[in-house]
């Protein structure tokens, strides 16, 4: 009875907070997210070998051979502004019969005629040869010297520091490496399956 009236306290207890985030060596808190990366590929990288260089030089000469002509054809249009209109009208009007040879290649691209008898490369080379002598008829000949010194060597440049395509010739030349040595696998299991094979069938 001597309890009767009497008050029962009950201890309520929160339960207990979560425990911080877990911090790295470094102090950096760790995060359970995941972090995407991007990789940046780099366009341009030296040659391991002379060689190579000149591989890649021959191959980007032909890759970008319309946007190298461009930029070289674009600094001697701005040499000649000034003073040569006579040259620029020489020039344009090269500019133009390459530009209709262009378009004829890509209107007949099964012509034998224009893609197999007639090299291309012959005919940009003659177009050049007219336009520079015509250049250097009407006295401007000292522009293009100073053109063709100053671009042709930031083009060869380019062309041997940029490293198009090359990743996936190797990734190719893998691919061939790894298919090889799967065939030579294969071949020599089915070789030593079948001679294993062959005393069995005979006892």
């Amino acid at each position: 009875m001597a309890n009767y009236g009497a008050t029962t306290q009950r201890s309520f207890t929160n339960p207990p907070p979560p425990p911080p985030p877990a911090e790295n060596d470094d102090g950096s808190k760790d995060s359970s997210k995941k972090i995407c990366t991007i990789a940046f590929s780099f366009p341009f990288n030296i040659p391991s070998s002379p060689v190579s260089a000149a591989i890649r030089v021959a191959r980007n000469l032909e890759s970008f051979s319309l946007y190298y002509a461009t930029f070289v054809w674009t600094v001697l249009f701005i040499a000649l502004i000034p003073r040569r209109n006579v040259s620029i009208v020489y020039l344009v009007a090269t500019t133009e019969v390459a530009f209709l040879y262009s378009l004829l290649l890509r209107a007949f691209p099964h012509s034998v005629l224009l893609h197999r008898i007639i090299d291309k490369r012959i005919v940009f080379f003659v177009l050049f040869v007219v336009a520079a002598v015509a250049l250097v008829l009407t006295d401007a000949a000292l522009h293009l010297l100073i053109v063709l010194a100053s671009t042709v060597p930031l083009v060869i440049l380019h062309a041997a520091l940029s490293k198009r395509d090359a990743p996936v010739e190797e990734e190719e030349e893998e691919e061939d490496g790894e298919m090889a040595r799967l065939v030579e696998e294969k071949l020599g299991g089915g070789g030593s399956g079948g001679a294993d094979v062959q005393p069995d069938n005979l006892v």
